[in-house]
């Protein structure tokens, strides 16, 4: 397992982890998109039959009673959060009544500024890093607690099965849990310290990191997902790497994390940005379904696009967001003319530049705008 500490103190409250060792030498990082590409390339290899899979027997156990996804749905949606950064959304769920909560590596990486948002809609700064699984993608970090806080159980994903049926719920951009089931495709063994368990049941932009559910309502994996030869491939990590976790605390605050962890950028065009804010009339005759098919589409595309621009694929970013703002106006409802005006001012200001790294932040911007405008409108502001 490569779980590391890292320097630094703890702080908040007393209501803490025992002491952390003595940090040790960190090795070289390789940068943390040539990494997650690599975990994911090699479960998609896996996928396709170019490495083994493995089940494990049942328990001989007489198992709990099966839950449908809508029982697990209402016990469970309490405890699973969002995580927003910089640039970077997530889901988590809570593992302790006293504020710990699980995600994927990823999601927090290389971020010195990270608020979770219950299922109160309250936000809550995250204070530090107990332990992190970095080749598993795995993280638990800890928020101060203002009360007793609804949790998840972990189950036993030794022994989850090809063909048993899972759950996965997320809170992408937080508006409205988002809640999907299939079955267990194969537990695909990528290498001899990974195992990862590949699933039906879709997983939505941004919720990466929320728990994957047994039929019992244990959590058996944390989610992740990857889109390779035009197919979405959803993994999930196995929860008993996540208990390894659990019982070998090793806490330093977020800001020394979020140094340690940082990626080592490119050099990339100097940007300015021109982000515009729009009052929340604009959003005056749309229903939740066009604010759902506008978030989830521009949160996928930048999702997709992101990665492309930061490898220096301008034009694919470009083309990634200009194909999601003509399919978004399609499916917009016909009284939601705000949102289908600003997009298209969005395509039109980015045609008129002359490279394709201008036009991806015209188009960015624009997603932004509105991305910025509906989290407001969600959230309770009034103007």
């Amino acid at each position: 397992m490569n779980h590391r500490s890292l320097k630094g103190e703890l702080h908040d409250d007393d209501r803490r982890p025992s002491a952390a060792p003595p940090s040790r030498s960190r090795p070289p990082r390789r940068p943390l998109r040539a990494r997650l590409s690599g975990l994911l390339a090699a479960a998609a290899l896996a996928a396709l039959g170019c490495a083994g899979s493995a089940g494990h027997p049942a328990s001989s156990a007489p198992p709990p009673a099966a839950m449908t996804p809508a029982q697990i749905a209402a016990r469970a949606t309490p405890a699973v959060v969002t995580i927003r950064g910089d640039g970077s959304l997530g889901a988590g769920f809570l593992v302790r009544e006293d504020g710990w909560i699980a995600t994927n590596f990823h999601v927090i990486a290389g971020m010195p500024d990270l608020k979770v948002v219950l299922w109160d809609q309250s936000e809550h700064p995250v204070l530090e890093v107990l332990a992190f699984d970095e080749d598993r993608d795995l993280a638990i970090v800890r928020i101060h607690a203002p009360r007793k806080l609804p949790l998840l159980p972990l189950g036993d994903s030794r022994a989850v099965r090809p063909g048993d049926p899972v759950v996965a719920i997320g809170h992408p951009l937080g508006l409205a849990d988002t809640v999907s089931n299939g079955l267990v495709s194969a537990v695909r063994v990528v290498d001899p310290a990974l195992t990862l368990l590949q699933i039906s049941a879709p997983i939505a932009p941004g919720s990466s990191g929320g728990p994957l559910f047994n039929e019992r309502g244990e959590v058996i994996g944390v989610a992740a997902a990857v889109a390779t030869q035009g197919q979405n491939l959803n993994f999930g990590v196995p929860a008993d790497y996540l208990k390894r976790l659990l019982v070998r605390p090793d806490p330093v605050p977020l800001s020394t994390f979020a140094a340690e962890t940082a990626d080592e950028e490119q050099a990339l065009p100097a940007v300015k940005r021109s982000v515009p804010h729009h009052a929340l009339a604009i959003l005056r005759g749309c229903t939740e379904g066009d604010l759902l098919v506008l978030a989830r589409t521009m949160d996928g595309a930048i999702q997709v696009g992101s990665p492309l621009y930061n490898q220096g694929d301008f034009a694919s970013c470009y083309h990634i967001y200009e194909g999601a703002s003509l399919d978004m106006e399609r499916r917009l409802g016909p009284s939601c003319r705000g949102p289908r005006q600003a997009l298209a001012e969005g395509r039109r200001k980015a045609a008129g530049l002359d490279d394709n790294a201008a036009q991806a932040w015209a188009m960015r911007d624009a997603f932004d705008g509105l991305l910025d405008v509906i989290l407001r409108k969600v959230h309770g502001d009034t103007q």
